[in-house]
């Protein structure tokens, strides 16, 4: 069985759904008054692709078994998370405005329990890669052929866990994984190659045997095309870094450290809205 939430999408109905998730994103944090804006509107386009065109899942059926999985390492962008899962279905997108809110179904970070289509409780960096292998290994396991996309952030390559982990897939040669680094060059206190240098990160990736593939994270042509070049590549798993920029879309946010976790006011927020494309 193989499913789609919808037909395949062109380039220019993946950026229209990018500019309107962007939006939203904006309008469930102003809402919530707190949350990640930075790390949540450099990685849209990546999502967008995978939710839309790359994945095979069901919002009707969020364990569904041979769903592809998507993992959110970087669990501070669940904000943008959540907007792709309302969008798509997995629950209405009334339930946004509850974000960060007492008893909601929408925590700060995201919670395997409380919300249909999240994988991973997040929040704690350098996890997500982890976890991803033991989907990955599973899936060997029970003969499944379903893939697993985990999404990192910059600062997370400063994390040990991810290296073992890196080592642990190579080994076992785990070419359903594809791990996604949302490469912003900015993590919660400064610029990643100011606190913790983490380059030269392709040849860092291509030392632990992964295949590398390096793209401008807004291009759909490039980022269709690594996923697609993924799916080919057999008994080593691979590595996108995608070139993004923290705060994309607003241009005082854009690289702007302050707003990875500062949300501006509902006045400021509305006027950034209306003049988006």
């Amino acid at each position: 069985m193989s499913y789609s939430p919808s037909s395949k999408k062109t380039v220019k109905e993946l950026e229209e759904i990018s500019s309107a998730t962007r939006k939203l994103i904006l309008e469930t944090l102003v809402e919530a008054k707190s949350g990640h804006p930075g790390g949540s509107l450099s990685a849209v386009e990546l999502l967008v692709a995978l939710y839309y065109d790359v994945m095979r899942h069901d919002p009707k059926n969020p364990k569904w078994p041979d769903r592809d999985r998507f993992i959110l390492s970087k669990g501070h962008a669940a904000p943008l998370l959540y907007s792709i899962l309302a969008e798509q279905g997995y629950f209405p997108l009334e339930e946004l405005k509850t974000l960060r809110k007492i008893n909601s179904m929408l925590q700060g970070h995201p919670d395997t329990k409380k919300t249909p289509g999240v994988e991973m409780c997040a929040g704690s960096e350098g996890v997500g890669l982890s976890f991803a292998i033991g989907e990955a290994l599973a899936a060997r396991i029970d003969k499944k052929d379903y893939r697993v996309y985990v999404m990192m952030g910059d600062g997370e390559m400063q994390e040990g866990q991810i290296w073992e982990a890196a080592m642990c897939a190579s080994k076992y040669g785990l070419d359903t994984i594809t791990a996604i680094v949302d490469r912003n060059g900015i993590q919660q206190d400064g610029l990643t190659e100011q606190i913790m240098p983490i380059e030269p990160l392709n040849s860092k990736w291509k030392a632990f045997n992964w295949n590398v593939i390096e793209v401008d994270g807004y291009d759909f042509e490039q980022i269709l095309g690594a996923f697609n070049t993924a799916k080919q590549v057999r008994n080593r798993p691979t590595v996108i870094i995608a070139h993004t920029t923290k705060g994309k879309g607003v241009e005082f946010m854009e690289w702007a450290p302050e707003y990875h976790g500062k949300v501006p006011d509902k006045e400021t927020v509305n006027k950034i809205i209306r003049e988006m494309k």
